[in-house]
This record gives structure tokens, sequence and C-alpha cells, in this order.
């Protein structure tokens, strides 16, 4: 099994932000780019991701992750010309949904 010092290692060397929230909706990681990309930085650890976002938001990510309940494994949520960001399941050997993923990628050109 990897350890959580190499998988941080590796996620922060990703130049886009990436973060994870458990099913509840709680910040429990966000690689160097995320932390860059916020002002919060480090301090949105174990805050709700809800409370980053608007209603209309907050609706679409509980949404998404009801669909993640049931099976779906990523969904786009935003693509504008900043950027296009994800959401992608994130589950254990056992296929039991342990939380999502938040990426950020570049625009398409």
């Amino acid at each position: 099994m990897i350890d959580a010092t190499l998988m941080a290692a590796i996620l922060d060397n990703f130049k886009n932000p990436l973060l994870f929230v458990n099913t509840e909706h709680t910040i429990r990681y966000m690689n160097k780019a995320t932390i860059a990309h916020y002002d919060q930085g480090l301090g949105l650890i174990g805050t709700s991701v809800l409370d980053c976002h608007n209603q209309r938001s907050q609706k679409i990510i509980t949404e998404i992750l009801a669909a993640m309940r049931d099976g779906e494994e990523e969904r786009l949520i935003a693509d504008d010309e900043k950027r296009r960001i994800y959401m992608r399941a994130v589950r254990d050997s056992e296929g039991q949904l342990l939380g999502y993923c938040e990426r950020y990628e570049p625009p398409r050109k």
C-alpha cells in the first residue's frame, strides 16, 4: 500500500488544482496548486466544500454525489474560458464510495 507522504508527493506534482472531499462534503486533501489557488489555502482543510459555493452550485454538487452513490464515476461541472472542473468519484478496492475529487483542467482550445 502506498503511504500518505508518497501519495501527497505524487499529487503535489500536478500543476492544476486537485482536492479530495469526503461523502460529508468535508475537504480532506488539497494539492499544492489548490492551496495556492485559494486565499484561505490550507485553512480550507476540514471545512465543508459546500461553504465555498453558492446555492446553485451546492445543489449541483449534492446531486452529483447522489449520482455517484448510484454508480456514476465522473462529471464535468464547469467549462468556461478559465478552466474545466470535474467531479470524480473516489472508491475503495471494494467499490465503496469514499468521496470525490474536484480536479481542474485548462480550458479547451
